[in-house]
């Protein structure tokens, strides 16, 4: 197997360069085959296995808050400002705390039904 070339994609994940990528920067071949031989030569700065390459997971898949199992919906609701106060007195997570309280609601509700 030759030398592994990487470069950032777009800055989210390492990928192999193709052999027509480089000409573009103004590398010469005698020029990459002397940084390939440094970067070989330094054991902290091997180059990454194929298997490696592909196990690596884009970064924008990793970012952001974790996708929940339970699907919700985004609505905008007026609530009377007593509640309101009531809820966020309890502190962090007063809105689970109210829906919560809503379920129970309408867990109570639907029985009678």
């Amino acid at each position: 197997m030759g030398p592994c070339h990487t470069e950032i994609a777009s800055g989210l994940f390492l990928r192999p360069r193709a052999a027509h990528e480089g000409a573009e920067v103004g590398a010469s071949a005698k020029a990459d085959k002397a940084i390939t031989a440094a970067a070989k030569a330094d054991p902290d700065a091997q180059p990454l296995t194929r298997k490696q390459m592909q196990a690596m997971i884009p970064m924008r898949a990793l970012r952001g808050r974790p996708k929940s199992s339970s699907t919700k919906q985004l609505v905008s609701v007026r609530y009377s400002p007593e509640v309101l106060r009531y809820f966020k007195s309890t502190g962090e997570g007063w809105q689970s705390r109210m829906d919560g309280v809503l379920q129970q609601y309408v867990t109570r509700h639907s029985r009678r039904a």
